[in-house]
């Protein structure tokens, strides 16, 4: 099974341009793909519906949206009806395999005065895969403050381990006449964390390593798979005021596992050819 994460930044690549074709055919073959910076009517790419496009480009896969807010940017009456226009950003799951359930976790913040930040969230999509019932999320957290990202994980990390008690997004619907889903403890999270490996909000998720025995693996910490496969200078994000600045290359894009799944972990890497956002796809094969 292969999945891949990409932050396609609305569609603008390292050359100024907006093109979702090559951000499709940056995730084409992958099991299940994980978007972070979908857009509706955003004015940065000329209000294009991402949504839409992303659709037509990538005809084969099952999809689930969720954007973060919407906020008015030109809602008017025409001739008596009233037309909603709102720019939507959000993240996006598309699967080979129909998706059974899902709901966008919205993520703590705060209220920034300085530098914009906007509500980011978590969107959950329970897929079947060849290893079972997975728990799959696309995730995007703040990108101003390692202490809002702290408070994130915390939030994200409940419901990672509380699944089966919480019930997800919808449970007892046999009282409708429709099979019970399951409620699996297999998870993968997946996204633009905006963080470094080692950083405070890091070990929230993923632990870290004991001076003796290394790296924890235990059921209420997350796997981060770079971590678990010891791949190397991992780069996931370029400046794209200098994208051949070596020094200005970042690992902040990450794939994290539930400890369940950390023995079917097989491969890791970054497409350091894809050109269509400042972001780097990130693929992972597991088997």
């Amino acid at each position: 099974m292969k999945i891949v994460t990409y932050n396609i930044q609305y569609g603008i690549g390292l050359d100024g341009k907006y093109d979702v074709g090559r951000i499709a055919d940056a995730v084409r073959g992958a099991d299940v793909i994980a978007l972070q910076e979908v857009t509706r009517n955003n004015p940065r790419n000329g209000g294009r519906d991402m949504v839409a496009e992303i659709g037509e480009a990538l005809p084969e896969y099952f999809a689930a949206y969720a954007s973060n807010f919407e906020v008015n940017i030109g809602s008017h009456l025409e001739n008596g009806r009233a037309i909603s226009t709102s720019f939507q950003l959000g993240n996006m799951v598309l699967s080979t395999t129909p998706i059974h359930l899902s709901r966008n976790l919205l993520l703590p913040r705060s209220r920034s005065l300085e530098t914009m930040n906007f509500q980011r969230g978590a969107l959950e999509a329970l897929i079947e895969t060849p290893l079972g019932f997975i728990r799959f999320y696309s995730t995007h957290l703040d990108h101003r403050s390692p202490v809002e990202r702290q408070g994130q994980i915390r939030f994200l990390r409940q419901r990672l381990l509380n699944y089966a008690l919480e019930g997800g997004g919808l449970s007892g619907i046999p009282e409708i006449g429709l099979p019970d889903l399951p409620y699996p403890e297999a998870f993968i999270v997946m996204g633009d964390f905006n963080m470094l490996p080692g950083s405070s909000e890091y070990v929230e998720l993923a632990g870290r390593p004991d001076h003796e025995f290394g790296m924890p693996l235990t059921a209420d910490l997350a796997v981060d798979v770079a971590q678990r496969l010891a791949v190397a200078d991992l780069v996931t994000w370029v400046d794209p005021e200098r994208p051949a600045d070596k020094s200005r290359h970042k690992c902040i894009d990450y794939i994290f596992t539930s400890a369940s799944l950390a023995r079917s972990l097989q491969r890791l890497w970054s497409d350091r050819d894809a050109v269509g956002s400042d972001h780097l796809p990130l693929w992972a094969e597991l088997g």
